[in-house]
């Protein structure tokens, strides 16, 4: 049996289809005899998509389907994605094509899966356990190629999602790099007309940190890491701060550590645009998190010592005064 969700993606496939077929017609291939084939082609494509649908429930994976906007009905077609799925599935379905609801209108493919889940996790291209990991008690990962962010704890991911890294001008720094301060509403040094919900620095010197801001489907910011409302607000409450002497002058033991890495497709396909094709096309095996770990592990390690140290020697402190 089909969820309400799946009825509402062949709908919208349905619709979709016919709106293409339409503007097929107005370009001057239609005739009577092509109004009833496009009602037959119609009914037979939902009905594939049903069998697809339903091979993918008895396989329990997930399938894609890739819904391309036409250019001159898109507005129509925009307007039956905004009936047919309520905000918070047009949510999921957003983050999957590293959009928010402020830039869905950039939108001219979007890939729908067949199964809701509002956590994300059971799209996840980021591995669900790396034992490599298991000593580090909290890390943070953030993709180039694929645009998404990872959080693991002792291991496991905890949560993962979309993010809009800096643009091809103003790429953000590679590598192992540390939370440091954060503000629940920073202004940008680039221009101080905007704002920065739950900015937490993750490169004092540069001025790099994540953030709220615009996730319009590609790398568009100036090196920062762009996150939603929701996200942004999640990891500013997860991540620890740096540890800074009395004065504040000194930095006694690093925060959450965060590393970035690989390269963006400047110009190419948009990866997330694969997954109709191949739902494990965006997937990052364990073999390759683990090439991108091992050469920061021991300095992760080291510093984690080192903060539960000086964190323990406040404590005494605190208790002694």
């Amino acid at each position: 049996m089909l969820t309400i969700f799946q009825k509402k993606t062949l709908r919208f496939m349905a619709f979709l289809l016919m709106i293409s077929l339409v503007v097929q017609c107005e370009k001057g291939k239609a005739s009577n005899q092509k109004e009833i084939q496009i009602k037959k082609n119609d009914s037979l494509a939902v009905v594939k998509k049903d069998s697809l649908i339903q091979d993918s429930i008895k396989r329990n994976t997930i399938i894609y389907q890739s819904f391309i906007f036409p250019k001159k009905k898109k507005d129509s077609a925009m307007s039956v994605f905004n009936k047919e799925f309520t905000k918070d599935e047009q949510a999921v379905i957003l983050a999957l094509n590293r959009l928010d609801m402020k830039n869905k209108w950039r939108a001219d493919t979007l890939m729908i899966p067949d199964k809701m889940d509002a956590s994300l996790m059971s799209y996840t291209p980021f591995p669900r356990v790396l034992e490599k990991l298991k000593a580090v008690k909290k890390i943070v990962f953030f993709s180039y190629p694929i645009q998404a962010y990872a959080l693991y704890e002792n291991g496991k991911l905890i949560k993962w999602g979309p993010t809009s890294m800096g643009k091809k001008t103003a790429e953000t720094k590679r590598g192992l790099m540390f939370a440091n301060w954060k503000k629940e509403l920073a202004i940008s040094t680039v221009d101080s007309d905007w704002k920065l919900p739950y900015n937490f620095n993750v490169h004092n010197t540069l001025g790099i940190g994540w953030h709220q801001y615009d996730l319009p489907g590609y790398p568009a910011s100036h090196s920062c890491l762009r996150l939603s409302l929701d996200d942004a607000k999640y990891l500013y409450q997860w991540a620890d701060q740096w540890v800074l002497n009395k004065g504040g002058a000194t930095v006694k033991a690093n925060g959450t550590p965060v590393i970035v890495f690989g390269d963006y497709q400047w110009g190419g396909k948009k990866p997330w645009k694969n997954l109709h094709a191949d739902s494990k096309s965006n997937d990052i095996s364990v073999e390759e998190m683990n090439e991108i770990i091992e050469p920061y592990l021991t300095k992760i390690l080291e510093e984690q010592a080192k903060r539960e140290t000086v964190k323990a020697t406040q404590t005494i402190a605190q208790s002694a005064a």
